[in-house]
């Protein structure tokens, strides 16, 4: 089984100079999923397409869809880390300057999120998580006990594309590879906008054990175009 775990483009955070929660992709945004749907359609076969329900990886996921003729499943689970409500529609300038210095804060700010009224990373972690797993386990791949090593599966050669966010996607590989959870997931797994990241199942003792094979390659850009 393949992952190929997709970043969305660059979103436009401050539209109009105002914060958005939920934003659209920019004009480069859209140029970059263009270009990675290009790349993803030149795979041999691609079973599904999984996709955070939030504006800019749905954006990010329909040309892929329509590169590969397939449908999407849209997923909540998949959504980045939410950030406070109060953020929205704020001076642009200000919650920039909080996000220079979001690593800076004590070990259990750090925990906490973004804020007091939004996700603590501990919910996040455990909603992204808890919807990973089971809906690995709808589609026939299952954790072996209460193993994050190895795991059984029905199809091998199954391959799934997910479009979704940088922490997001951070979490999943973190998981499948058997990692502890650390609340700087977005750092351990840095991944540029439309970065392709591919996690392949290998054969392992009595299981399948999840391999990473590409993180975060942006070889379908010009190097002008690459953004954080």
């Amino acid at each position: 089984m393949d992952l190929f775990l997709v970043r969305h483009g660059q979103p436009d955070w401050t539209e109009g100079g105002l914060a958005r929660n939920d934003p659209f992709l920019t004009e480069l945004g859209r140029e970059q999923a263009e270009r990675v749907a290009r790349r993803l359609a030149s795979l041999r076969h691609v079973d599904e397409i999984w996709t955070s329900s939030m504006n800019r990886a749905v954006q990010t996921s329909d040309p892929i869809a329509s590169g590969l003729d397939k449908g999407k499943d849209v997923y909540d689970w998949l959504q980045e880390i939410n950030n406070p409500p109060e953020f929205e529609g704020r001076p642009g300038e200000e919650v920039q300057r909080f996000f220079a210095t979001v690593n800076q804060r004590s070990m259990d700010e750090l925990w906490d999120g973004f804020g007091v009224n939004g996700e603590s990373f501990k919910d996040f972690h455990e909603r992204v998580v808890g919807g990973l797993i089971a809906t690995l386990d709808s589609h026939g791949v299952h954790p072996i006990g209460d193993s994050r090593h190895l795991w059984t599966l029905d199809d091998a050669n199954k391959r799934v594309i997910i479009v979704a966010h940088g922490g997001t996607n951070a979490v999943i590989l973190g998981h499948l590879l058997g990692l502890d959870p650390v609340p700087w997931e977005w750092e351990r797994f840095a991944q540029p906008h439309t970065g392709v990241s591919r996690l392949s199942m290998v054969r392992i003792a009595d299981g399948w054990a999840f391999s990473l094979r590409q993180l975060g390659d942006v070889a379908h850009l010009h190097p002008g175009m690459v953004t954080a």
